[in-house]
């Protein structure tokens, strides 16, 4: 039995190693904060900023507060509107938890998920008419004849929180594949109610190519309606030989996505040594994996032809070498911090912080690593209405952890 994280406990998990903030120090002004040497060693950005970028620093003081434990490899987390978290475990459990630290029981009536390597249960999503039809959404490793491959269901939280009711499998990404890898997958509804879902391209050598090919949803970012039908402005919506739910291709491994206040679609995509990407999707346009990448091969090894940059392929806005493998992502537009107002906070799971990215003009100007005193690689973060950090921990006793002004 999993039992709540009492107001004591919270209490003494504050910590502020690392400074008064519980971040790294800042680098001198104007000095980028990433100092490590490069995977890529001699690769060179596309423009000035796309990698990085100076640090900055938060002059609020802030700790964090252990508010659950005892959680499985949490993978995602989606606020109420009652203020209570659902939160995945990765071996297919869904709970509710509340603000308070109470962990309850799982969730019944998920249907069976693949929980193999990088496999399980993955995001959750609260639907965007929720208040009407409590309806709530989620993305899975799905067990399938021959393999298995990512989908996404949807159902209604009963009135009690304790099943989903109704389920429907709305999205079921082609084709099927034995392996453990490069899922996927996060969700997230733009306010036209088009909901986002993030897919890998599965990782082994074989399956690479799928990122460029239109017949396949592998490395691909997709785009339906809450129902699961194609929004008929899709860009390969009509076009013969393409699936028409793709949005864009040319990605590796998106685990992040996130909808800017003006309607912009951001994600996160994993690199392999070197190249952990930020990129800002657009209709129809392709990001370029496997055939132009920042960084090397795990191996040490070119990736491909060693080249990142060709013409008609995308640049990403943003890139990390050596990488912080990145999870989760949202915009911060909370009272809480103003100073953060518009910024990007990216779940680290490599280099266990929270990394808060200052945008302008689409370009990433500062970075700075948050929470760096907790230890623990964070998986997926969000904001509360209070603004308010949250997180989650992607370890074998995973945590549920806020952020706060002190």
């Amino acid at each position: 039995m999993r039992l709540p994280v009492l107001a004591a406990t919270m209490a003494a998990a504050l910590s502020t190693a690392c400074g008064a903030n519980g971040q790294n120090a800042v680098p001198a002004a104007g000095a980028p904060l990433e100092t490590r040497p490069a995977n890529g060693a001699d690769q060179q950005p596309a423009f000035p900023g796309q990698t990085r970028a100076p640090g900055v620093r938060t002059q609020t003081a802030m700790a964090h507060s252990v508010v659950a434990s005892g959680l499985e490899h949490p993978w995602g987390l989606a606020l109420l509107p009652d203020g209570r978290w659902l939160v995945t475990e990765r071996p297919g459990r869904l709970r509710i938890i509340t603000a308070g630290g109470e962990v309850g029981e799982p969730v019944a009536g998920l249907p069976a998920v693949d929980a193999r390597g990088q496999g399980g249960l993955l995001d959750v999503a609260v639907g965007p008419s929720f208040g009407a039809d409590r309806l709530i959404y989620w993305s899975y490793a799905e067990p399938r004849e021959g393999g298995n491959a990512t989908s996404v269901a949807r159902g209604r939280l009963s009135d009690d929180g304790t099943r989903v009711q109704n389920v429907q499998v709305i999205f079921r990404a082609l084709p099927v594949y034995d392996g453990d890898k490069h899922f996927g997958s996060s969700l997230a509804f733009d306010g036209a109610g088009h909901l986002f879902i993030t897919l890998g391209e599965r990782s082994d050598a074989p399956m690479r190519p799928q990122a460029q090919d239109l017949g396949s949803h592998m490395g691909k970012l997709i785009r339906i309606n809450a129902d699961g039908s194609v929004p008929r402005d899709n860009p390969f919506a009509g076009r013969a030989g393409a699936l028409p739910e793709i949005w864009s291709s040319g990605h590796r491994n998106v685990q992040g996505v996130a909808v800017a206040p003006d309607g912009a679609v951001w994600t996160m995509e994993h690199g392999t040594r070197g190249g952990d990407e930020l990129n800002r999707p657009e209709a129809g346009k392709n990001y370029g994996w496997p055939i132009i990448a920042y960084g090397v091969e795990y191996r040490g090894a070119p990736i491909n032809e060693g080249i990142t940059a060709r013409d008609g392929l995308e640049q990403p806005v943003y890139y990390w070498d050596p990488v912080i493998a990145p999870g989760g992502m949202t915009f911060y537009e909370g009272a809480m911090f103003p100073g953060w107002r518009g910024n990007l906070l990216v779940a680290g799971l490599k280099e266990k912080h929270i990394a808060r990215l200052v945008l302008e003009n689409g370009r990433v100007t500062g970075e700075e690593r948050l929470m760096t005193d907790l230890g623990e690689r964070v998986r997926d973060v969000a904001v509360a209405p209070d603004g308010a950090v949250w997180a989650v921990t992607d370890e074998q006793n995973g945590k549920l952890v806020r952020l706060a002004a002190r």
